[in-house]
């Protein structure tokens, strides 16, 4: 059952503070019930190459010492089962501070806080769990950021793309699948890649991560914005990556899988790759730099593109946090000014597959975890296709699918605004109170029943996202249609198989432009009613 917010008390008063070293912890532990949890842990802040954290309570439990235990759990971990790194005298208000160990032994950058207490020989948990909640105080970069616009596009051929350019994009989309990239390579020109982490020794594929290399680079020399998304693939290693409950379909060649934050050796794992692409993409290593991070790719769609056997909602959210907090850390502390996003899709209300979780559900438990458990300033990556996917009419989508209210079975472009307005929420804000950077990471509009009706629609989408305040990326899926894709009439590339190009490409080319006026007219023309009027407007159309 889920727990209300507790209200923070006045902290620092009277605090005792216990520097530093870990401490033996002789006695049994005992994993209490979420009512026994009073105490509040306030704050959980890097400062220089401590942690500190700041506690209180308002009804102060019993205890055999006096004392508050600090217990540094790993993401596997749960109850005072890990290292004791700090101990306070019990009170109304306590402090703790001891080391970060950023990047050696016993770091502490990814590891759970609890509070514990010793009752009857017992240690019991008498706080929730809480991370570090300001990674970005480790990293001594700050890329500064390529945020030049929101139109963007999935390249179809990444190496020297000269339609990127001709289309004036200012941001790309790229998949990087770790199965490629980690574990040994008998490549003598691009050899196997070392990286030390966290006491340990971890290899990433030199040929792959040398392609990879190329293509950042050469988006970073263009000035493009890169949003890198990580998906969770089995190749020819890194079958440790995948969570436990993944792998029963591990002969299927499932898109992507889970993150293990199950076991110790994958966590272990996770944490490297995160930090080791954090660093390498963070605009200093001469490798090309990204901006926007991806962790996976429409996670609620369980059964399709997030793979795991358990078909309990808070079960997998709880997973996907624990590596969504991973990757945020290791990211940001590498590169204090990078975004890392939860990536949704647009059935917000409605289950098309009844393997897969409403993104409205997983957006609501991914935020109230995350929130208990330290706040962060996440992002959300949200995918507004049209309802159906073949659906052609953008501008007027079926009364079925889509309406304004937050109970709509689907948002799309046309109902964007319910998306904007649920994230303006007190209860959805970032840590500043600001409304979080949301991107339509991936949108498209099908051909499938006439180029002129994909372009009107890439007009009016461009549009409301453009007139929307808090979108911050329009990423079209894609630059040439997908042959298998075409097969169920979800004919989305601006080009044709042969690379050549349809209407919508100088529609899109064009809608930010000095000729923007008359591309908005002919799309326009198509839509019967002026696209300004409708976007400006709100106006909401239907059809049966």
């Amino acid at each position: 059952m889920r727990l209300s917010k507790k209200t923070a008390f006045g902290i620092l008063l009277g605090a005792i503070l216990c520097l530093g070293a870990a401490f033996a912890a002789p006695v049994s532990t005992v994993v209490a019930s979420a009512a026994a949890r009073t105490v509040s842990i306030d704050s959980c802040l890097i400062s220089g190459g401590n942690v500190n954290v700041t506690v209180s309570s308002s009804n102060i439990p019993s205890s055999d010492d006096g004392k508050y235990y600090v217990f540094a759990d790993e993401v596997y971990e749960d109850g005072p089962v890990g290292e004791v790194v700090a101990t306070a005298r019990v009170g109304s208000t306590a402090s703790f501070s001891f080391p970060l160990n950023l990047n050696v032994s016993g770091d502490n950058l990814n590891r759970k806080f609890i509070i514990a207490v010793r009752q009857g020989g017992s240690y019991a948990q008498v706080s929730n769990e809480h991370y570090i909640t300001n990674p970005e105080a480790a990293s001594t970069t700050g890329a500064v950021r390529l945020d030049h616009g929101i139109k963007g596009l999935l390249p179809s051929n990444v190496g020297m793309d000269w339609q990127l350019e001709d289309l004036r994009i200012q941001q790309v989309a790229y998949n990087v699948y770790l199965g490629d990239i980690v574990g040994e390579t008998t490549d003598a020109s691009h050899p196997t890649i070392y990286y030390d982490y966290d006491g340990a020794t971890y290899s990433f594929n030199g040929a792959e991560i040398y392609k990879l290399d190329a293509i950042i680079w050469w988006f970073t020399y263009k000035g493009f914005q890169t949003n890198l998304t990580i998906l969770n693939s089995l190749g020819g290693q890194g079958a440790d990556l995948i969570h436990p409950l993944s792998r029963d379909k591990l002969s299927m060649d499932c898109p992507c899988y889970a993150f293990n934050t199950a076991e110790s050796g994958g966590a272990k794992h996770l944490k490297a790759v995160a930090a080791f692409l954090g660093q390498r993409y963070n605009g200093t290593q001469d490798h090309g730099q990204v901006d926007n991070w991806l962790i996976g790719n429409e996670v609620n769609a369980r059964s399709e593109c997030f793979y795991m056997s358990n078909t309990d909602l808070d079960f997998n959210v709880s997973a996907y946090n624990k590596a969504f907090r991973i990757f945020y850390n290791g990211i940001k502390s590498m590169n204090s000014t990078a975004q890392v996003y939860i990536p949704l899709d647009q059935e917000w209300g409605r289950k098309s597959n009844p393997g897969c979780f409403l993104s409205k559900d997983f957006l609501d438990s991914f935020n109230y975890y995350i929130t208990r458990e330290g706040n962060i300033d996440w992002g959300l990556a949200f995918h507004p296709y049209n309802a159906p996917l073949f659906d052609t009419y953008t501008w007027q989508q079926q009364a079925i699918y889509v309406n304004q209210t937050v109970s709509t079975p689907y948002i799309t472009m046309e109902n964007l605004n319910v998306l904007t307005d649920y994230m303006q929420q007190a209860s959805m804000l970032s840590p500043t109170g600001a409304v979080r950077s949301i991107s339509l990471s991936e949108i498209g509009f099908t051909s499938a029943e006439g180029e002129d009706l994909q372009a009107a629609s890439v007009v009016y989408g461009y549009m409301v996202a453009a007139n929307n305040p808090f979108i911050d990326g329009f990423i079209l899926y894609r630059e040439t249609d997908n042959e298998k894709e075409m097969l169920t009439n979800i004919i989305q590339g601006l080009c044709n198989t042969d690379g050549s190009p349809k209407m919508a490409y100088d529609f899109y080319k064009y809608i930010d432009t000095a000729q923007a006026a008359t591309y908005k007219q002919k799309a326009s023309n198509i839509i019967g009613a002026d696209v300004d009027t409708l976007v400006a407007n709100h106006v909401f159309m239907t059809r049966n």
